[in-house]
């Protein structure tokens, strides 16, 4: 199945200012993610970024117990479908667990590019589609693991979205779903530029009963809540200040903003702030959800 690519959807071509916000949003998750050989950090210890430890602090990638997040873990039994995977690195942990993989976005060139880099991985198979989902050709009852990582903030209609994601699933499958959070994106919508909050990029502000809701609606089991990354959630609110693009140099406001929670993660009291942060105004709200066996 490696090398298998299904060019079933072409997207309509984006503005040079659509195509900045849009990778500038992607940039933001793959760096929030790197987190790649982060097993046990300890801040005494750890010499990674502050940016690494929140992460690693946040339950992301667990690679002593093979969880993505913690409550969310890949066995190389699983076929797992990343939908929305862009060229993110969330994939590639799970990949790197050994079992088979789907991946499903609407861009091909990421598309082709993230199936390279999943060649390259623990990886049983690697299938690649491109889709906008409506619908997946994928075969009913036939994943046991969905991943749909700020997804449902972009698209049309979120309920015939997740009712794809449920019809592939196994009886069981486990489900990984987030959105922005509405506190810092209500910010967020009087910093950002116009078109951040036009399609297609984040088309509406999902509240946090409201994605509930919608799980629920679809007709699986909410297992968990998760609410993480106040850290970013201030960064990219430094970020339209700065006027510039999402690579280094970094301007100052930033260099000095990770500076500063890193020393808040390394002081006694860091973590109890964090999380007392992360619940009040998080970047991301996660679902972990079972489809009914």
């Amino acid at each position: 199945m490696i090398g298998k690519i299904k060019r079933l959807f072409s997207s309509k071509r984006l503005s040079s200012t659509e195509v900045r916000i849009k990778a500038a949003e992607e940039k933001a998750l793959i760096a929030e993610a790197r987190v790649r050989e982060l097993e046990s950090v300890t801040l005494a210890e750890s010499e990674c970024p502050p940016p690494q430890i929140d992460a690693s602090m946040s339950g992301w990638f667990k690679h002593d117990t093979g969880e993505l997040i913690e409550g969310f873990k890949i066995e190389e039994s699983d076929t797992v479908l990343d939908v929305g995977c862009g060229d993110s690195p969330f994939v590639e942990f799970c990949a790197n667990q050994g079992p088979d993989i789907i991946i499903a976005d609407i861009d091909s060139e990421k598309i082709s590019a993230m199936e390279l880099r999943l060649q390259k991985t623990s990886a049983k198979s690697v299938t690649a589609i491109v889709s906008d989902v409506n619908p997946l050709p994928i075969e009913d009852n036939s994943v046991t693991k969905v991943v749909a990582m700020e997804v449902l903030e972009h698209v049309d209609d979120p309920a015939s979205f997740l009712k794809e994601l449920v019809r592939v699933g196994r009886p069981g499958a486990l489900y990984l779903i987030t959105v922005p959070d509405p506190v810092a994106e209500t910010v967020q919508k009087e910093l950002a530029p116009d078109i951040y909050f036009q399609r297609p990029n984040h088309i509406r502000i999902v509240q946090r009963d409201e994605f509930e809701e919608w799980i629920k609606e679809a007709g699986l089991i909410v297992e968990e809540r998760k609410f993480y990354g106040f850290y970013w959630s201030i960064w990219w609110m430094f970020f339209w200040a700065c006027k510039q693009d999402l690579s280094p140099p970094w301007h100052p406001i930033l260099e000095n903003w990770e500076a500063t929670w890193g020393s808040l993660l390394a002081s006694e009291d860091g973590p109890r702030i964090k999380k007392v942060l992360d619940d009040f105004m998080p970047k991301s709200q996660a679902i972990i959800a079972r489809k009914p066996l």
